[in-house]
């Protein structure tokens, strides 16, 4: 049996700050700019930008973690 299990990481290889909107882009099967640039919509509306930004920051691990 196939085990298709994704789970969201922070990106080590694709990151600007943190590797957040790098792993989510991964993770979502998209580009990063457009993750990246969602943030930055989101940051301007309001604060939700940065407070989503900073949880998934919090409790996602690093790409590299789960081979350890």
């Amino acid at each position: 049996m196939e085990n298709n299990v994704r789970k969201l990481t922070r990106s080590t290889s694709d990151r600007r700050i943190a590797g957040v909107c790098g792993g989510l882009a991964k993770y979502l099967n998209i580009d990063p700019t457009v993750v990246r640039i969602l943030f930055l919509v989101a940051l301007l509306c309001g604060s939700l930008g940065f407070w989503a930004y900073l949880i998934v920051w919090i409790c996602a691990p690093e790409d590299n973690m789960l081979d350890r």
